[in-house]
């Protein structure tokens, strides 16, 4: 994730969000919720968040890799990542909850309770009470992001971005672009 340079703003407020950078992430990294835990305070201007599929999301960390995420963490004031168990999970039903929690201003404030959710509780988000709970936490009705999640405007909306971010060369997440 770059650090920010180069983006000089006078009055950030004022942007649209097509002169934004663009936050991509997904649901299946630690490296993701470091990432968002710190994306909006490094950069000269809060990104628009978008959750995205990506071909060969991340698999599971080796214990060389949860080591330095562990200590990255501790570095930001985070608990110790504790991964979901099963592991690789299916974070599908996350990343469209966070597309839907997207069309009413709230994609990062859920998308941060699910990131903690699952790393540091290690809850499951293939887990559709785990993700209600993060709904929760940002005052998104459950009803409404069980109907959220099964919409085809959602998945729709998650392909099409998904399918513009591959368009940009986003291989991985977490990425911030441009």
């Amino acid at each position: 994730m770059g650090d920010g340079a180069g983006l000089e703003v006078d009055e950030p407020e004022r942007l649209e969000a097509a002169e934004r950078p663009i936050f991509y992430f997904d649901f299946s990294s630690p490296e993701c919720w470091l990432a968002a835990e710190r994306v909006n305070h490094e950069l000269a201007v809060v990104p628009v968040w978008t959750p995205v599929r990506v071909a060969g999301a991340a698999g599971r960390p080796s214990p060389e890799e949860l080591t330095e995420f562990n200590r990255r963490a501790d570095e930001q004031g985070l608990p110790a990542i504790r991964l979901p168990n099963p592991w690789p999970e299916d974070s599908d039903v996350a990343l469209r909850a966070a597309t839907f929690a997207a069309a009413s201003g709230r994609v990062v404030a859920f998308s941060l309770a699910a990131l903690r959710q699952a790393f540091a509780a290690g809850r499951d988000l293939s887990q559709v009470d785990n993700v209600l709970i993060a709904a929760a936490a940002c005052e998104l009705h459950p009803r409404a992001v069980l109907k959220g999640v099964e919409s085809r405007s959602i998945e729709q909306r998650l392909n099409t971005t998904s399918e513009e971010a591959e368009r940009r060369g986003v291989a991985r997440v977490p990425e911030v672009w441009p």
